[in-house]
């Protein structure tokens, strides 16, 4: 690992401890934790590791190999709003860290992400990684639970992006050869194991070479399109409501938005279809995936990719291109984009044996679209993997 020796290199010794985190896909359930949906989803053997030992002073030193800005700070005065760059995702943590738990000691680290950023979660896999980093300096060990909790709570309060829980609970729940199935309401989960007689995969990832932010982008507004449309369904039904962002489309029964969906603005309308469906892709998947069928689950992934293009409206050029070139691919079961699906990538459950075929094919139709993104363009092969360790 890189880290490991740019660490030894700036400090002429070894780390005391080298921290994970994976990144995550999530092949359905795509748009659904912000309304308390529920989600598939599967951690990869690519993500985000840190080299570090601690600092007994309190202050965090860390260096990015992706970003050029040091993060420097001390645990115990933070501060209390964004600097709009990588390390407020380590801001944010720590702040909602120190409010749980005393912090005494902070770190010195390098920080190290093994695949493009963009789609795969790198942002939650960056604080989680920090968080259990901070956590083992100070002697402090939450449940699973509260690192999912702390971390949402640092991306949405302090980071400013209107995020559910599914990014998180994906890179700390997930088990290698499992997919996990999360209801996003309750936080009940289930890791369903590969069935014996399901057909081989692997975890194709090809990244568009266009990168992307979620702050930077419309995925608030997004989220709020679809509270909207939950808060006007239950007017319109007389179900009692409260405040704006509590509202969610959990809390609208199907027979309700049947009922009101036609007086619902056009685009309000179309967040809530992404969602009913989406819900409908979920729990088909989870029993094909507990069946060993992957054609099938495959098939509801390609499905839910659609209805992130028709209902959700997300999806640059890019990413269009590299979803159409997926449908029609030999030895690709299903995808869709990854993560927000503005920018970033593509993932699909491929069948390794048309590996090569499935590279070379793909890489040479979105070329032929975008030559200019040769240089920027990539595709990895991955597995499944445990989560945050």
């Amino acid at each position: 690992m890189k880290c490991q020796e740019k660490f030894f290199e700036k400090y002429k010794r070894e780390p005391e401890a080298i921290a994970f985190c994976p990144y995550r896909v999530c092949p359905i359930g795509a748009h659904s934790d912000a309304n308390l949906g529920k989600i598939t989803g599967l951690a990869i053997d690519k993500g985000i590791h840190i080299a570090y030992s601690p600092k007994h002073n309190g202050v965090v030193e860390l260096s990015s190999l992706q970003f050029d800005k040091r993060a420097q700070f001390h645990v115990r005065d933070v501060p209390r709003h964004k600097e709009n760059d990588w390390a407020d995702y380590l801001r944010g943590v720590t702040l909602k860290l120190g409010e749980r738990y005393p912090l005494t000691s902070g770190l010195s680290g390098i920080i190290e992400g093994s695949l493009p950023i963009g789609g795969l979660s790198s942002s939650a896999a960056v604080a989680l990684v920090f968080l259990k980093a901070l956590c083992h300096v100070n002697n402090i060990h939450p449940e699973p639970q509260e690192l999912i909790r702390i971390s949402v709570a640092s991306e949405n309060d302090y980071v400013g992006v209107n995020s559910g829980k599914l990014d998180q609970s994906c890179e700390v729940y997930s088990k290698k050869d499992h997919l996990l199935y999360l209801d996003t309401k309750t936080d009940q989960y289930e890791l369903i194991p590969t069935h014996p007689q399901m057909k081989p995969y692997r975890i194709a990832i090809f990244f568009s070479g266009i990168e992307r932010t979620l702050a930077g982008s419309k995925f608030n507004m997004r989220i709020d399109e679809a509270r909207s449309a939950a808060y006007a369904l239950m007017a319109y039904a007389g179900i009692e409501y409260g405040k704006f962002h509590e509202a969610n489309l959990r809390a609208v029964p199907r027979q309700i938005y049947e009922q009101y969906k036609q007086q619902l603005p056009e685009t309000w309308r179309r967040r809530a279809e992404h969602w009913y469906t989406e819900y409908d892709r979920v729990e088909q998947g989870a029993e094909a995936w507990r069946k060993g069928d992957l054609q099938t689950y495959g098939q509801l992934s390609f499905e839910s990719g659609h209805s992130s293009i028709v209902n959700w409206e997300t999806g640059s050029p890019e990413l269009k291109a590299l979803y159409d070139i997926m449908r029609h691919t030999d030895g690709i079961y299903g995808g869709r984009f990854s993560g927000a699906g503005f920018k970033g990538c593509c993932m699909a459950l491929i069948d390794p044996a048309y590996e090569e075929n499935i590279t070379r094919q793909v890489t040479t139709e979105y070329l032929k679209i975008f030559p200019q993104l040769k240089d920027k363009y990539s595709f990895h092969i991955c597995q499944s993997a445990d989560g945050v360790l």
